[in-house]
Parts: C-alpha cells; sequence; structure tokens
C-alpha cells in the first residue's frame, strides 16, 4: 500500500497506477457504499489492480476533498459485502488492503483492489461470470465479452493448454524432416541418451509430443506434438488462428515495409520447430555485438544471442495458439520485436524479477529444454534484461495490449539511453531550449523520439527517479510544448508534437500498458488513425486552441492548453453536468451543444468537461447527435482520426 498522505500524492498515481475516486456520501449525505464501487471492484481485480479512494472527487484531473462522515460505517459495510458471494464471487481483500487516510484534515477510505490471479479470474458480481465480469479501460469499467470471459475461465482452469490428445490425428500428420532434425540435434547435444535408440513414436512419446490416456486407452498426437512437428494443414484444422510471421524492416517505423519475410506461405512446414530454426539465424545474422574471448578463442555465443534465443523461444511457448493475434517477430535496424497472442498469467513485475513461471505451453517448452533452448521456469526473462543490460543498451520493454487482440509485446532496444541521433534531433526540433531542460526531461525526450510514444512506467524502467519527480516533469514537458498527451491515468502516453501516433493494430512502438482494452473510444487519440500530413504542422492561437487548415473552428485538445479565461466559460457551461450524477438527456444534449458551439471539441475534452467516461458520452451521445445532424465531426471522412472533435450544426 502506497503513503498517501496530499492531494499530491494521489494526484502522482494517476499515471502510475490505476485511481477511482467516489463520493461515498449516500442519499443522506451521512456515507454508503456506492453500488458502482462492485463493478470497479471487478474491473481492477480483472485488470492491473487499481485504488477506489472514498470521499474523494475527481473533476478534470482535480481531486476535490469532501471526506467522510463516518469512515467506520463504509468499512464495516465493505467487509461484509465483499465476504457475500451474491454480491462479488471472490474477496482480494486483507486488512492491509484498507487504510483510513487523513487528507488535508479530512478522512477518506482507501481501497487497494490487488490484481486476480489466473486461477481466481474471472471476478464478477451478480452471480453470473457472464453478466457480472468487467474490465478496466482507460477511466471506465466495462462489461466483459462473453468470448473474453470464456477465455479467462479456460485458462483458469487449464495449467498447460497443450497436452490435450488430438482424435484422429497421428504420425501421417508430422513433418518428419522437421522431427528428424530435431532428433539430430538432441542427439549431438545428449550422444550417449538411451532415447536415441527409441523408435520414432516411442521417442515422441516421451519428450510430451504423444500421449496415452490410461483410463481410456486412447492414445494420439497432443497439441503440443502437432504444433511443433505437424504439417501445416493438419496444424490449421485445429488452430483456425495458427499465424507464424517474421519480417525484416528496413527502417526504424512502425510500418510493415519489409526487405525479408517468412510467414506461412506453404513452402515450408509451418510448424514451430521450423519456424524457430529459420528465424533464429535471420535474427542474429550480422548482429553487431563484440564478441567475447575465453582465452585466444573468440566465443560466438554473446549474452544478446542468448537473450534473442530466449525471446524467441518465450513467444512461442507462451503463445495463445487459440487468440486472434500471430505470432510476429521483426528485426529493424534500430531494435527486436517479438508477439506472441495471449496476456501473460503471471503480472508483469513479477516476471522481470524471475523465479514465478506459469507457462501456457508446459510441454512445447518441454521440447525446447530437452535441445538445450529454453531457460528453466522463470528465469527465461532476467536472462533476456541481463543480455540487453550487458550492452548498456535501453532496458527491454515488456507490455501487453488488447486491441484489436489479447496480445504479449517484447522490444529489445539497441540504442544508449541518449543516442547521438535523437538527441540531435531533438536540437533540430526545439533548438536551444532542448539544452536548458534536465537531465530527467531530456531522457523523457529521447525514449519519445525513439519510441514514438514514453509513459510513466517506461521511465520508471528507466530511470531511478522517484514516481513524483516523473509526473512533474512529464506535466512540465507538456506545458511548455515538448510533449503532446493522449489518454487518461494509467493509459496516458505522451508524444512528440507532430509525432505520428502508431494504430492499435500495429505491433510495437505502441505501449499503452493498461488503457489497450476493447471499450477503448473509436474517436480517441490513443487509437487513432495516422495524423494527416496537413496536419503534422499545427498551431495554437492565444487561447491555446489548435489552428488546423482546412477546419473553419479551432480545435480544443487539451484543458491544460486553454487559456485561464476559456477553460472557466467551458466549465461554467458544464458545471450542472459535472456536479451531478444524473442529468435528463436533454439537458445533457444542451450542454454538450453549448460546449461546442464555438469551437470543434475532443471526446477526451468534453468527457472532462462534464465528469462522465469518454466511451459512455460516445455511446449515449455523441453518436446519436451526429446522426442526427445535431453534431459536426472536424474529419468527417476519417471517423479514427487522431484530432477527431465535434462542434454544433449552429453557433449558439
Amino acid at each position: 500500500m502506497l503513503k498517501i498522505t496530499t492531494l499530491e500524492d494521489i494526484a502522482a498515481l494517476q499515471e502510475n497506477y490505476e485511481v477511482e475516486c467516489k463520493l461515498a456520501s449516500g442519499k443522506d449525505g451521512k456515507g454508503e457504499l456506492p453500488k458502482s464501487f462492485w463493478e470497479t471492484y471487478s474491473a481492477f481485480a480483472n485488470s492491473y489492480g487499481g485504488y477506489i479512494v472514498l470521499g474523494l472527487k475527481e473533476r478534470n484531473r482535480v481531486f476535490d476533498m469532501v471526506g467522510l462522515q463516518n469512515p467506520k460505517k463504509l468499512r464495516d459495510e465493505l467487509w461484509d459485502l465483499v465476504n457475500n458471494e451474491q454480491k462479488v464471487s471472490a474477496n482480494l481483500l486483507q486488512e492491509k488492503n484498507i487504510l483510513e487516510l487523513n487528507v488535508n484534515g479530512k478522512v477518506v477510505l482507501c481501497a487497494h483492489i490487488p490484481r486476480a490471479s489466473r486461477k481466481a479470474r474471472s471476478v464478477f458480481i451478480r452471480g453470473n461470470p457472464l453478466k457480472g465480469t468487467y474490465k478496466r479501460q482507460n477511466t471506465g469499467d466495462y462489461l466483459c465479452s462473453e468470448e473474453t470471459v470464456r477465455r479467462m475461465l479456460a485458462e483458469q482452469v487449464e495449467d498447460s493448454r497443450d497436452n490435450e490428445i488430438l482424435k484422429g490425428y497421428g504420425l501421417e500428420d508430422i513433418d518428419f524432416e522437421t522431427f528428424n532434425a530435431y532428433r539430430q540435434l538432441f542427439a549431438s547435444l545428449k550422444p550417449d541418451h538411451p532415447w536415441n535408440q527409441l523408435e520414432p513414436q516411442k521417442f515422441l512419446k516421451n519428450i510430451g509430443a504423444w500421449r496415452i490416456e490410461r483410463d481410456s486407452e486412447f492414445v494420439g498426437l497432443t497439441r503440443a506434438g502437432l504444433l511443433m512437428f505437424g504439417q501445416l494443414p493438419s496444424i490449421q484444422e485445429v488452430f483456425s488462428n495458427y499465424m507464424l510471421d517474421y519480417q525484416e524492416r528496413p527502417e526504424a517505423k512502425t510500418e510493415s515495409r519489409w526487405i525479408d519475410r517468412l510467414t506461412l506461405d506453404g513452402a515450408w512446414s509451418g510448424n514451430l520447430f521450423d519456424f524457430y530454426r529459420r528465424v533464429i539465424k535471420k535474427l542474429t545474422t550480422d548482429l553487431k555485438v563484440p564478441f567475447d574471448l575465453e582465452g585466444d578463442t573468440r566465443r560466438d555465443d554473446t549474452e544478446v544471442h542468448q537473450a534473442l534465443r530466449e525471446a524467441l523461444v518465450n513467444s512461442l511457448v507462451h503463445a495463445d495458439f487459440s487468440g486472434r493475434a500471430s505470432v510476429l517477430i521483426v528485426k529493424r535496424p534500430d531494435m527486436f520485436g517479438f508477439r506472441n497472442p495471449g496476456l501473460m498469467r503471471v503480472p508483469v513485475e513479477i516476471a522481470k524479477q524471475g523465479g514465478e513461471s506459469d507457462c501456457r505451453n508446459r510441454l512445447i517448452h518441454q521440447m525446447f529444454r530437452y535441445v538445450g533452448l529454453g531457460e528453466q521456469a522463470g528465469s527465461g526473462l532476467p536472462k533476456i534484461y541481463q543480455g540487453w543490460d550487458s550492452q548498456h543498451w535501453r532496458s527491454p520493454s515488456l507490455y501487453e495490449k488488447e486491441v484489436p487482440s489479447e496480445q504479449t509485446l517484447l522490444e529489445l532496444h539497441m540504442l544508449d539511453l541518449l543516442p547521438g541521433g535523437a538527441v540531435a534531433a531533438l536540437r533540430d526540433q526545439f533548438g536551444s531550449k532542448f539544452d536548458q531542460l534536465s537531465q530527467l526531461e531530456r531522457l523523457i525526450l529521447a525514449t519519445a523520439n525513439t519510441e514514438q510514444v514514453v509513459y510513466h512506467a517506461r521511465m520508471a524502467e528507466i530511470t531511478t527517479d522517484h514516481t513524483h519527480d516523473l509526473t512533474v516533469a512529464f506535466q512540465g514537458l507538456v506545458k511548455k510544448g515538448f510533449l503532446e498527451a493522449s489518454g487518461h491515468g494509467r493509459g496516458m502516453v505522451y508524444h512528440l508534437p507532430g509525432q505520428k501516433l502508431p494504430t492499435p493494430d500495429q505491433a510495437f512502438g505502441y505501449q499503452s500498458l493498461v488503457a489497450g482494452g476493447a471499450g477503448r473510444s473509436e474517436h480517441s487519440t490513443s487509437s487513432s488513425e495516422h495524423l494527416d500530413d496537413s496536419s503534422e504542422h499545427m498551431n495554437r492561437d492565444k487561447l491555446g486552441c489548435l489552428l488546423i487548415n482546412g477546419l473553419d473552428k479551432p480545435l480544443i485538445d487539451n484543458i491544460k492548453m486553454l487559456d485561464d479565461g476559456l477553460l472557466e466559460q467551458l466549465s461554467k457551461i458544464a458545471t450542472d453536468a459535472a456536479n451531478r450524477g444524473r442529468v435528463p438527456k436533454s439537458e445533457m444534449e444542451n450542454i454538450i451543444l453549448s460546449l461546442c458551439a464555438h469551437n470543434y471539441l475532443t471526446l477526451e475534452v468534453l468527457a472532462e468537461l462534464v465528469n462522465r467516461s469518454p466511451d459512455a458520452l460516445r455511446q449515449q451521445y455523441l453518436k446519436l447527435m451526429t446522426e442526427q445532424g445535431k453534431l459536426n465531426l472536424a474529419f468527417p471522412t476519417r471517423p479514427t482520426h487522431p484530432k477527431q472533435a465535434y462542434k454544433s450544426n449552429r453557433d449558439r
């Protein structure tokens, strides 16, 4: 539990952890646990955990201290309900998770909701997982689809997803060229091993690729055996979404132009072991790393080579082959990228530390280890980080995405913390002002330049600066015009002015750790298409509004950039909506039309002003009002434009 004594401490949490503030005043003002508490409890438990602060109100990212008259009553109510299975399926809380805090002379309750373990998900409310499972996306709690819930439940009960016997599949589905290559490697590493004398079926049985179900005496290939050694048509019969892809790209960009590619085109077997053999050669060819010397002998197998092998094996053994994303390996001049379908089974921060493993495909992992590939359980990621640290390169970036499908990504950048090219580019862009910044501020900008986006948690990996100092540095860079911000809370990402943001379906470069949920707005700047060329270089007027070529009115995309007078005017218009939980629909529409009377306003700005969830605001009002012609889009031909915004159809 973090120490929280001031409103500034809570504000600092926003970009590092999820924070949800609730008044909890009740109808009589004496205190009552809000019904929405349990939706947020479920969402935090099924996502990345978070903090619910009772007795505090947030508006436009500013906290208003209200306090609680009777915190004991709320605490007792919370403990009664969290142990009621009709209210919520699992109690994840301990006494240490609920703290009574004195902030600015008023009492609030802070509940830390931990992330549920794989075997505890889904955490649901109202007694029905299919209708009561929530996840956290941006700053809202969203009901999960049945497909998402069923995937959680499948992960919950399956310790390993590759040991099932496949009925109707046998030796005829094996690609024996791949299988023989595996046996040759096994024999070269272990020439005296007794398995070398076994006939194929018994060898497959011993490594886990062939299994006997003793109760029914049913025998056959396991999922692991088919994936590791199978023929492509047979694999795709069982795994309809199965896709392996390697791309070598000529430039340090997210665009997918490639100069060398290996994919499932029928020209090779298409199984995992063959993919590994072919790709590892491509990854390590021309690797610009000094070789180590053992005495007078050059050792070709450096820590970087070992890290790349481990990263490639990791992508294959942790992949959810029923997922919609492909296994994608990318080689660029500046980095290596590894993507596998499926979210991590162990929290990212624990996986980095090592010592704890929950492999999705344990038999496949075992098969790789039999031939000297893949570390012991829980030690693979530390090996990768160690290899990169040996060259003093940027710390690897490991993160998850849920848009457009669940996936885990690892980026290995071959760059120093302050690359010369990045520094030169930043000096060209900002002039001497760049050199006047602090070391931390320059490091943040260099990261934005080399990785396209930068965010609080990424900088916490790179630097040892305190979390509050990071928050202050980010805010200062935005205020001074060095960075622009997109998203909310833990989903907040920053980028250089005019920088094209990658889209969610692009692999690598888009590191929105928590906000990458399926419920993200189609108009959200953090899930946008590339900027139009005409809008790459944008100026602001004296009120802080964007002036974009082709738009008849200025565009408001960032409240922090606004003139105080204009912000006060807009806030006054939005007062009734911002301060009330429920507003009649017609009244809310009038407020929106008044806010958008003289400028285009983005979804995020509108959501902040009226104190509503962006997705709820879009679904309940903006979409319909646009269809009815009450609102005009700033970019009607580009619904997912990064600066998409709304303006009233007539001035008011």
